[in-house]
């Protein structure tokens, strides 16, 4: 796995001039936020380039050890579980494989977003809070911070001002609207620009966040619209 980049779904012109990396939740895959691309209401000349990437399939404990599509190991989801640290570095290491090909691709860290879904919005915020470059945004959906006492010596200079975007849903059953809160706080208490969204949903995706996906996109990526 490492000497090779993850399976994508890719949508968008071969001649991008800007790139989203989204990745999909726990057992999901990278079709799975593949028809919200052209609900998101970009410019039709805005030449962005999405890329989806599939998880590979691993054990996760949560779920009795069942094998399934994962970016990294789940002990549990309560405060104080320990986190599969080597698991979500091992993953970042696939997604800044992902950011580099852009780069070579002729898309530069500074106009591509890094984002995701529940576990993949996990992996988004640790990947894009370290990676060496400056990225143009991260976004995080329904989603939570990990290792958030290691951010503090952890995190990259280059992304301490990049723009996050955390959308979460008051009624989330999987991963709490308390726990996004306090990836927020943790967030926020750092210093990063925070663009905070809450919706009444459950664990899932809403009309007006995409629309706040959009318009967020748009501004971070400086698309004229």
């Amino acid at each position: 796995m490492a000497d090779e980049l993850l399976k994508t779904v890719e949508l968008g012109p071969a001649d991008a001039r800007h790139s989203v990396i989204w990745l999909h939740g726990l057992g999901a895959s990278g079709h799975d936020f593949e028809p919200i691309v052209p609900e998101l209401g970009l410019p039709a000349d805005s030449a962005v380039r999405f890329i989806f990437p599939h998880a590979p399939e691993q054990p996760v404990t949560l779920n009795g050890g069942l094998s399934m599509p994962a970016w990294y190991d789940i002990y549990g989801l309560t405060a104080g579980t320990p986190a599969d640290e080597q698991g979500l570095d091992r993953a970042a290491g696939w997604i800044e494989s992902l950011i580099d090909h852009e780069g070579e691709r002729g898309v530069p860290p500074e106009r591509l977003v890094l984002a995701g879904f529940s576990q993949g919005g996990a992996l988004a915020l640790h990947t894009g809070l370290r990676y060496a470059s400056g990225l143009a945004g991260i976004m995080g959906l329904s989603t939570y911070l990990p290792l958030p006492d290691h951010l503090a010596q952890a995190r990259a200079a280059a992304n301490r001002g990049t723009p996050v975007f955390l959308a979460h849903g008051h009624h989330d059953p999987v991963l709490s609207h308390q726990l996004g809160v306090a990836s927020r706080d943790a967030l926020l208490a750092l210093g990063y620009p925070v663009d905070w969204h809450d919706y009444p949903m459950e664990h899932q995706v809403c009309r007006e966040e995409i629309d706040d996906i959009g318009r967020w996109l748009r501004r971070v990526l400086a698309l004229s619209s």
